[in-house]
């Protein structure tokens, strides 16, 4: 009798958890058991108290990071295995990123090559007339990208324009209001619909693409990608050309920040088929150098500073 009083208990514990901390609960509990660990164990290897283990299991716990770092220590995990968003991975997926994380770097590209060859670029010609332009906003993505879809006779789509299309709102509004992750939904929503409507097009993506991985895969293995880049101070000053004087306004560090920007996205965007150096080239300059690019991708600029 008690002990059917203890489990009626704690499902109702789980039930009215916050789903998030519900979730996080079962992930815990569900890997301590799989690794063949009782409570009390993970328990000692974690130095917390089983009591507040059991809170933390039935969905009660409001965990900070660095007890969640210890218990995901003591289990054998990522932190990221407990607390991330994404649905539970399957057996084979667990397996495939233990391979990966063997890996070089080297090897790692050669994968994806390969991967792309297989799976992702059956699609042929089809990448090639889709041209995407990455790369920090006033690198001239939209000009270049403009002059570039009237000499193909393509269209030209600014994807951060079809998320305001799609959400009926402007950017501003979008993060004002939703924030970031339905910036970032919208987002993948609206690089699928072109994918989907267009055989032929150039596209010019928001820099910030590159933080959301998911998304700059999609594009990266479905377009044939130009990463569009100038040096920082043609950055700031084609940005405040075009009206906008935020980058300046109470921020004497404006400059320092987009360094900083650029640093942590290079690796991203250097991941673009063919790299383009606008600075101190007019668009005109830019187009011809980048209709030589496309048509002989081999080649890359001389000047790759900045």
């Amino acid at each position: 009798m008690k002990n059917n009083v203890k489990r009626n208990s704690a499902a109702a514990e789980r039930q009215s958890a916050d789903p998030f901390l519900r979730r996080l609960g079962d992930r815990v509990r569900t890997t301590r058991t799989q690794r063949g660990m009782t409570r009390k164990a993970l328990a000692r290897h974690a130095e917390v108290s089983e009591r507040y283990l059991a809170q933390l299991e039935t969905g009660q716990g409001n965990c900070s990071i660095v007890l969640l770092r210890r218990i995901a220590r003591a289990i054998g995990v990522p932190v990221a295995d407990l607390v991330g968003d994404r649905p539970e991975r399957s057996v084979e997926t667990v397996l495939i990123d233990q391979f990966l994380e063997r890996l070089s770097a080297k090897e790692l590209r050669d994968v994806r090559e390969l991967l792309l060859s297989r799976f992702g670029r059956s699609i042929g010609d089809l990448r090639r007339n889709r041209i995407a332009l990455i790369g920090l906003r006033g690198a001239g993505k939209s000009t270049l990208g403009r002059l570039l879809a009237t000499k193909l006779d393509v269209p030209f789509i600014e994807l951060d324009r079809e998320v305001e299309r799609l959400s009926g709102m402007s950017l501003g509004e979008i993060f004002e209001m939703f924030g970031q992750e339905t910036f970032r939904r919208t987002e993948r929503a609206a690089l699928e619909e072109v994918l989907q409507q267009h055989e032929r097009f150039v596209l010019a993506a928001g820099g910030s693409i590159a933080t959301e991985p998911g998304t700059f895969e999609l594009l990266t293995s479905s377009c044939f990608t130009v990463w569009v880049r100038t040096d920082p101070g043609e950055h700031m000053q084609r940005v405040i050309d075009q009206g906008d004087l935020r980058p300046m306004a109470d921020n004497s560090r404006a400059m320092e920040d987009l360094v900083s920007i650029l640093k942590s996205r290079e690796p991203f965007y250097a991941r673009a088929d063919v790299t383009l150096q606008t600075a101190g080239q007019t668009p005109e300059q830019s187009l011809r150098e980048l209709l030589d690019l496309l048509r002989h991708p081999e080649r890359q600029p001389a000047r790759r500073s900045g």
